[in-house]
């Protein structure tokens, strides 16, 4: 597995174009050399080569992650199995009725580094009993997170 970074390729893309020859632009930046130099040839990086055989957009990924971390966030994070159905309802939005691979979840996960997996843990009864309207609604006003801060209370 690749241990750089899409910005360290463009810093040394960048380096060779300074002037800096490609073998020590390379050995600076950790890249291999047949990397650097396709890149400069104009090669795509396989991430985005690839992008239009995913089956949900890379917008429609950003906001699927954007969901999960807001999720997160509420404290109700989404287990995989919610994800995929919030995957393959956005499918469905868009006419496609196929559902998605076993391995959707794991590439996705890949693909955005900013979801980590979590194992659940229990809550404590104490906790849960103790949840109140006031309790909970002073707990959100806290966190100061936009999507609940723009609710209008019933």
């Amino acid at each position: 597995m690749a241990q750089y970074t899409e910005y360290e390729v463009n810093q040394a893309i960048q380096a060779v174009s300074d002037g800096q020859s490609l073998r020590k632009a390379a050995r600076e930046y950790g890249i291999p050399i047949t990397t650097l130099h396709n890149r400069l040839t104009g090669t795509q990086a396989r991430a985005a080569a690839f992008s239009d055989l995913q089956r949900l957009s890379p917008d429609q990924e950003a906001k699927l992650a954007e969901w999960v971390r807001i999720q997160h966030a509420l404290g109700v994070a989404p287990t995989h199995q919610q994800v995929r159905a919030f995957a393959e309802r956005i499918l469905c939005a868009m006419g496609d009725k196929e559902p998605i691979g076993k391995g959707w979840i794991h590439a996705f996960l890949k693909r955005n580094p900013s979801i980590k997996v979590q194992r659940s843990r229990l809550i404590d009864s104490r906790r849960v009993n103790g949840a109140s309207t006031e309790v909970i609604r002073d707990w959100f006003k806290l966190l100061g997170i936009p999507e609940i801060t723009s609710l209008k209370p019933d």
